[in-house]
């Protein structure tokens, strides 16, 4: 495509509304639209529902034609010249606030450049962002070849049953790409596979347990309470022991929270409590039998403590954390959510989770869906890289990564988004930056503003492929 004939609008639309962008995503990050029980209206609850409306008036501001499929997923849309379409997906839900912020996570702020707040980055930002390619191609009185669709998702967190729900009642679009991960371009994504240990019902010595907020996140708090004298018990490295009273001790651990599909540097929280318990004999043969097994889960983010590891050349190998743990009527109950190549399954890992946990727990499969690829070569995907080498300078190569976004629910879809380097993010990121899905989420508007003009050139490019 022709960049310079368009460098200098764009460069000005997106110098113009900067301020504009961190003042639309501070309307989307104030709303907590964590996942609530569903209600009449809304089939995620309130929060989903409201973050909802307020983009679809964002969108109304702009001028752009908006649409609402029951509040499982809206839209705004620029009409075309042809029948094809090209869409954006995000999403609207977050995943809880978790611990650990130095502000409130519900009230973005900003603080030397940076955004902060729970779905700056993940994934409120780039929804703004897309409403703002919308915008552009409306002040510019482009009428596309193809149909462009900002579509808004209300549950990506938790299930994706939005987009099957859209899928269900509308047309896929020809091409679709989520701005819910990494630059250059993402081609493929591991299968994500979630299931819950749970243990016989114990009658031991632990009579609470509890940590995480989210099966797709490191949890950095954990806590057990144990009938135990808590003056008796050693110190620990990120252990604190209290009294609770009545001959109980509470144990807490502080770990170091990240997503599931990228563990590495992570601290779990829950394997910390698992440890002390083990280590200091207060639990019965029966409660070790069960975390003995939890040991195994903590041991090794690749699986291999555990029996399921798996790596097929093409993804990085299979990752597994342990997400939540809880106790109900007497049983303990540790979620835990993988992300594996095309070497294994969802009914393989089941079957070798089952070996491990024999006579320690039952596992209980609730989700396994494929990995999924898109040859790099396809024009489309060929023009967005191209885009990207062409504003960045750099030479990148398309990729494929353990986190699962809306593409692989759709015939054409790839992902394409600011979350990490972009080429230009500081060497030595500020102390109070944190990452997705931990405390104090935070992304640079200067980085935001970049993506924008990637999204504007890439949606022009995307005009010239012949879907």
């Amino acid at each position: 495509m022709e960049y310079a004939k368009w460098r200098a609008a764009v460069d000005n639309f997106v110098a113009e509304n900067a301020e504009n962008i961190a003042r639309d995503i501070k309307r989307l990050v104030d709303i907590p639209s964590v996942e609530q029980p569903a209600e009449e209206g809304a089939p995620f609850g309130t929060g989903p529902k409201q973050a909802l409306a307020e983009a679809l008036k964002i969108a109304r501001e702009m001028g752009l034609e908006t649409g609402n499929a029951e509040n499982y997923m809206g839209w705004a849309e620029v009409k075309g010249r042809g029948d094809k379409t090209v869409a954006t997906i995000t999403h609207l839900d977050v995943v809880p606030a978790g611990n650990g912020w130095d502000s409130d996570p519900f009230c973005m702020e900003r603080r030397e450049g940076w955004l902060i707040g729970r779905g700056v980055s993940d994934d409120k930002g780039p929804s703004v962002l897309c409403l703002y390619v919308a915008k552009f191609l409306k002040e510019q009185g482009i009428t596309p070849r193809h149909n462009f669709r900002v579509l808004l998702g209300c549950n990506e967190e938790t299930g994706m049953q939005d987009v099957e729900y859209y899928l269900e009642h509308f047309d896929a679009p020809d091409f679709c790409f989520s701005p819910d991960a990494e630059f250059p371009v993402c081609n493929g994504e591991k299968g994500v596979y979630s299931a819950d240990l749970i243990s016989d019902v114990l009658n031991g010595n632990i009579v609470a347990f509890e940590g995480g907020v989210a099966s797709n996140a490191v949890p950095d708090l954990a806590h057990c309470v144990i009938k135990a004298d808590a003056a008796a018990l050693p110190a620990a490295d990120r252990i604190t022991v209290s009294d609770a009273g009545n001959g109980l001790a509470r144990i807490e651990a502080k770990g170091k929270a990240g997503h599931a599909a990228s563990p590495a540097g992570t601290i779990n929280a829950i394997g910390l409590v698992v440890d002390y318990l083990l280590d200091n004999g207060l639990c019965t043969e029966k409660e070790n039998e069960y975390l003995r097994l939890l040991r195994k889960l903590f041991a090794a983010t690749d699986g291999s403590a555990i029996g399921i590891a798996s790596d097929d050349g093409l993804f990085d190998p299979l990752t597994v954390i342990g997400g939540t743990i809880c106790m109900e009527e007497g049983r303990l109950i540790q979620n835990l959510n993988s992300r594996y190549p095309t070497s294994t399954s969802g009914d393989t890992i089941t079957a070798q989770l089952t070996a491990a946990a024999a006579g320690a727990a039952t596992v209980k499969a609730s989700r396994a869906s494929e990995p999924f690829y898109i040859s790099a070569d396809h024009p489309a995907i060929q023009a967005l890289l191209g885009v990207y080498n062409e504003v960045t300078g750099e030479d990148a190569k398309p990729f494929t990564m353990g986190g699962g976004t809306y593409a692989r629910h759709f015939p054409l879809a790839v992902s394409f988004g600011p979350e990490a380097a972009l080429g230009q993010m500081p060497a030595d990121l500020p102390s109070f930056v944190g990452s997705i899905h931990g405390p104090n989420e935070a992304v640079s508007l200067d980085h935001l503003c970049k993506a924008l003009k990637i999204y504007i050139y890439s949606l022009l490019a995307l005009q010239e492929v012949d879907l």
